[in-house]
Formats: structure tokens, C-alpha cells, sequence
């Protein structure tokens, strides 16, 4: 199961491999695929949101909830 999320601030590359190496490290298996031009990245393999939302913050974002 898949799910998307808004997320605030990610304004290049950079920004998205940062979101992605906050997520993998915590949600080890985890994929991400992550959407700059939309602010929006989907996940596949976690489904708990205060754990999503804590990497997007450790990662420097602000979540903006499932989308």
C-alpha cells in the first residue's frame, strides 16, 4: 500500500535527496518516490504517519499531512 503526503519547503534536488535519505533511514525497506514540482512524495512499505512526519521534519521540512 501506498500513500501520499504533502510536504513544505523543498524547493530543488537536493531538498528531495535529503527527504529521501531522512526516510530511508527512518523506514529502513521503505521506497519513496518524491514529487518536487508538487511538494508531494508518495511511500510505499510504512504506514505510520508520525513516524513519516518526523523524518520530514528531521529532513528540515514541514509535513503537511496525507494528501
Amino acid at each position: 500500500m501506498s500513500t501520499t503526503y504533502k510536504v513544505l519547503g523543498m524547493t530543488c534536488e537536493g531538498c528531495a535527496r535529503s527527504l529521501e535519505n531522512a526516510m530511508k533511514a527512518a523506514a529502513p525497506g521503505a521506497h519513496i518516490r518524491v514529487d518536487l514540482e508538487r511538494n508531494r512524495f508518495t511511500i510505499t512499505g510504512i504506514d505510520a504517519p508520525d513516524v513519516i512526519a518526523e523524518a520530514v521534519e528531521v529532513a528540515g521540512f514541514e509535513f503537511g499531512g496525507k494528501e
